[in-house]
Order: structure tokens, then sequence, then C-alpha cells
């Protein structure tokens, strides 16, 4: 197995509303698991998905770690085997944990959630709370019955305002994002036309203030990517040189030449296939690296980034 990589039991399933299960996880000899914080996800290897699911359970806790699950019969297959396959008592290989949505240090936050959004927003604030700063959650969703982990939050009191819209209403992003707050961190998770709405929105606050993060990729300007022309891949470390046809995506190219690179969203969203880059300049059209990444271009995700100076170098 791969550094960071465990066979976990799965050890209950729990229905939190509507078509959301979740699942609590551990080793099977009961030794401690590796700590993670507030933000971070686990892959879950499926058999045929690999799958990233966010912990929204207690960092505190290394006895176990707890994901929730909604189920999306007509998505991509992994949320249909964890509600229909995946039962109590189970194996499960899991990755990480992992986090590139980490909790900054803010004076004060604003957590926006829609939807099974709620989960990586759950640690987070536990951890402001713990901490003393002061926070505020506004969670909208379908209906009361489908929106996950609501008794978790009445002891917050009035720092929660729950929003279904089987109720009349949606969250009034004008009047919670209309004034730039420079002292808040705002962090926002759930269906892409809230985080849509809510960049928008964004837009005037202070560089820094927004923290998303997205279950399917947002759509592109096609006019802000470079051309899909072919180029050439190095593997540094196999030695071998591989054509990337400008149809094809530089993980297709690689496996066809019998390079397997781990991949799970195929979108540039989960962070599965990031590889180092030893040389040249990436085409970066994922939605995880930071702007300051992008620039240093020390790293890619080859399902979807492409290449800018004919030729690229991977540590691979």
């Amino acid at each position: 197995m791969e550094e960071n990589e465990h066979d976990l039991l799965v050890r209950s399933m729990t229905w939190e509303a509507d078509g959301v299960l979740s699942v609590v996880l551990a080793r099977p000899d009961g030794a401690p698991l590796p700590p993670w914080e507030p933000g971070a996800h686990l892959e879950l290897d499926l058999g045929k998905w690999i799958r990233q699911y966010s912990l929204c359970g207690t960092p505190a806790d290394t006895a176990t770690y707890r994901i929730g699950i909604l189920y999306q019969p007509d998505g991509r297959g992994g949320s249909a085997y964890v509600h229909e396959e995946l039962r109590p008592g189970r194996v499960v290989r899991v990755r990480g944990p992992r986090n590139r949505f980490p909790l900054v240090d803010a004076p004060r936050y604003l957590f926006l959630a829609g939807g099974i959004g709620i989960t990586p927003l759950l640690p987070m604030m536990a951890r402001a709370s713990a901490d003393g700063v002061p926070w505020r959650l506004v969670y909208g969703g379908r209906s009361r019955t489908s929106m996950a982990f609501l008794r978790e939050l009445v002891p917050y009191g009035d720092a929660v305002t729950v929003v279904p819209e089987d109720g009349g209403g949606r969250p009034d992003l004008d009047a919670l994002l209309g004034t730039p707050e420079p002292d808040t961190a705002v962090y926002c998770c759930g269906p892409e036309g809230l985080l849509a709405a809510v960049e928008e929105r964004c837009a005037a606050w202070p560089d820094g203030s927004l923290h998303v993060e997205r279950f399917a990729a947002a759509p592109r300007d096609p006019s802000l990517d470079g051309d899909d022309t072919a180029f050439q891949v190095e593997c540094a470390r196999s030695g071998l040189t591989v054509d990337v046809a400008a149809d094809e995506s530089v993980v297709d190219a690689l496996d066809r030449s019998g390079i397997s690179v781990p991949t799970a969203c195929g979108e540039g969203i989960c962070g599965t296939c990031e590889t180092p880059v030893l040389a040249g300049v990436p085409d970066h059209r994922d939605e995880l690296l930071t702007d300051a990444e992008r620039e240093a271009g020390r790293t890619m995700m080859p399902c979807v980034s492409r290449c800018l100076s004919g030729r690229l170098v991977l540590d691979l």
C-alpha cells in the first residue's frame, strides 16, 4: 500500500437525512488513525470508482473517521455503491486524509452551505467555537428533511440560520455579501449555482476572503485556456516520453503508454492525480490550485491541464 493508505472497517452507517448516510470508519485493530484538520477529505477506493468525501467528524477523535454521503442515483456510481452495497463490517481501502480546503486564521467566519456541502463546514464551526472566534452559518437546502446534521447544529443557537426552499426561502446572498467585510473569511460549499452566485458577490471583497470547495467543475471560458494542441510529456523516473494528442488528456496518453496515474473526478477538482512538474509550462485548467501555485508551475492536474511550452517533464 502507498503511504497514508489504509484498509478501514466500516463500523456504522446512519441515516442523517433523506438520501444522506454518514459512514464511520476505523482501523480493524482499533489503532489510532492519522490526524486531520477541518476541511480535510478522504479518498475511498470503491473498486470501479475512486471518490472523495469530506471528513465531518471530530479531529480530536483519533479512533474513527466520519464522512457524509448523498445518494445520487443518476451520478457517476460512487454514492450508489455506498448506499446500495456498502454495509457495516466491510473493509474499504482509504487514502488520506488530504486537505485542499483548510480553515485559515481569521477574526470571524461566515459559513455558507448548500445541501451536502454542510459536511466540511461542521468541523470548521466546531473549531471556531472552541477557539472563541465568532462565526455564522447560513445553511440552505431543498427541505429540512433533506438537510443532514441539523440536530448537531441546535447547540449553536442563533449562530445558525437554516433556509429550506420548501419553506419559501433561499439565502439572501445580497444581504450577506453585499458589503465587503475585511475581517471575515467566507467559506462556501454546495452546488455550483450557489458557488457561482457567492463568487460573483465576493468579487469586491479583499483577495483571499472567499474559500470554496466544489463537487463538480465550474463552467470554463475557453478563451482563458491555451489551444488544444499536441505536445510531449517526459516521465523523469521511468525515462519514457509520451506524445499527447490534441484530443486526449495527459492521463489518457500516459495510460495508453503503460503509465498509470491515479484519478477520480476527471475534472480537476479533487487533486487525486496531482503530479509534480520538473520542467515546462503547464496550461492549468483545474479548480484547485491557487494563483500562486499556478504561477510557480511546480505541480499540475494531468486529468485536465495541458502544456503551454510544447513539452513537460513530470515526476513519473
